[in-house]
This record gives C-alpha cells, structure tokens and sequence, in this order.
C-alpha cells in the first residue's frame, strides 16, 4: 500500500514482522471473537487478526487507507470498516450484546483522551490491547510516589488491570516516530477494585487533586473538602496527591458525595 503518512493524524505505520507476531500471539484472537481495531492503517495487525477470528470491524478515519485495506484483506475474512473518528465512535453500539476487544496503534496525539472515552465504555470491553508513547504506559501502571503517577493512573487503574508487556523502538514504524512506544493490556474490572458511591465525584475529587501537583491536599481540594474533612478519613491533609493510593481517593470521594445537599 503506497500512503504518504499524515502528520495530521498522526500516522506511524507499523512494519516490523517480528514485533508484529509477537502483539498478534498476545492477543491471541480467537473465532468468533468480537474485535474492534482503531486505526488499522495498511492493516499490519488487520490482517492476521481477521486471519485467525474471521471476522473484524475497524475504525479508520483517514479514508484514503480504506479502500486498499478492503483490497487486501478481501478473502481474509468479514471486515467491517466504519469511516469515523474514534473519538466520537459508540464503542457499546459495535458490540452487539457481546465483550468487545479492542486493539489499535493509537495516534500520540490523542491517546489520552481517546482511553478516557473508551473507559466510559469499559462495561461493555472484554480487553484492550495498545501501542502508546512508553512514556503513557509507563503513567498507567504507575504506582504511588513515582513521578509517572497522576490523574491518569489513578482512572485507569481503577477502572482497569494495567498490564505493560513489551517496549517497542522507533525503528518498527514508518516513519520512525521520535520516542519509544510501549504495547500494553487493559482489562476492565468485572468489580472494581475499590467502593466508589460517585464516579462523577471521583474523576472530580482526582483531577482538582492534581490540577496542582505541588500543592497539598487540604489547598486543592479547597471547595470541596476542608482540612477537617479530610482528615475523617485518616488522610493526612498536608500530604500530596501523588502520595494517595486509589483507595484513599474512594474514601474522599465518597465522604464528598455524602455532603452533597
């Protein structure tokens, strides 16, 4: 497939065949599975992993690329291609009853963003397999304390299992993109790891907690819990966000949730 990539949506084509296989056997498709590929591109992965389902739905928004990976995966399988942006793609709506599973080469440029939407979407996502920024897997599985961990970590972990499985060089696209990227296995919780009684008030409570990540809990979270108030929940209110576990972030959500009139 000769395509000029478009810096516009940030395209950087995957090539290498051994780093291909290798996310193919992660995955591990099987028939019948219910797949959704973001951004397939030239269809590195497209291929083989209609080859080993049957059946695969895509979503690509650069319609150029579609008509030659229709052409080359024509007697692969089902392929279904939806011209979208995956940013504004009803993920639920393609799943049709069943868990989806999701995989894509996300673009650099929007993949914060586009895991928040799918997170909004997790009750109906078996997995989710993606190649990011190293740099973003490394703030998903980040742990308390470390200066990766943030808002990020903090939503995803809660809605997910965070698997980082292997850093993939520039050198596997076309053209080689300017840092590491990293391949890495969300799996939304059947139960989450911790009560939350607001989701709404946990993504509030987190993000007002690291707005200013310098600042401390009793001066961020001003408006929404005093000093007093947090320390009802055994939180030290001159520690840190970057300190707080997700269970400490559900016991200050869920006390702010209680005071709501």
């Amino acid at each position: 497939m000769s395509h000029r990539p478009r810096k516009r949506f940030g395209q950087n084509f995957l090539h290498d065949p051994g780093i291909i296989n290798r996310i193919v056997s992660v995955i591990a498709p099987q028939p019948g599975d219910r797949l959704v590929e973001i951004g397939p591109g030239k269809g590195a992965i497209t291929l083989p992993l209609l080859q080993a389902a049957g059946r695969l739905q895509v979503v690509e928004l650069d319609r150029d690329l579609i008509a030659p990976l229709q052409a080359r995966c024509s007697s692969a399988g089902e392929l279904t291609v939806h011209n979208a942006d995956a940013l504004k793609t009803d993920f639920c709506g393609l799943a049709g009853g069943d868990a989806l599973r999701v995989v894509g080469n996300l673009p650099y440029n929007i993949s914060t963003p586009l895991v928040f939407h799918l997170l909004a979407q997790s009750h109906c996502i078996a997995d989710m397999h993606f190649m990011l920024q190293k740099e973003v897997v490394d703030r998903l599985a980040a742990a308390p304390g470390s200066g990766q961990y943030g808002r990020l970590s903090v939503m995803v972990q809660y809605r997910c299992e965070v698997t980082p499985l292997f850093t993939i060089g520039p050198g596997a696209f076309q053209p080689p993109p300017k840092v590491d990227s990293a391949f890495v296995r969300l799996q939304p919780w059947r139960k989450p790891p911790v009560n939350v009684n607001d989701e709404a008030m946990l993504g509030h409570i987190v993000q007002q907690a690291f707005g200013q990540r310098r600042k401390t809990l009793r001066n961020a979270l001003r408006g929404t819990l005093d000093e007093a108030q947090i320390r009802l929940v055994d939180i030290d209110p001159a520690a840190r966000a970057e300190v707080l576990g997700i269970a400490d972030f559900a016991r200050l959500a869920n006390l702010a949730s209680s005071l709501q009139p």
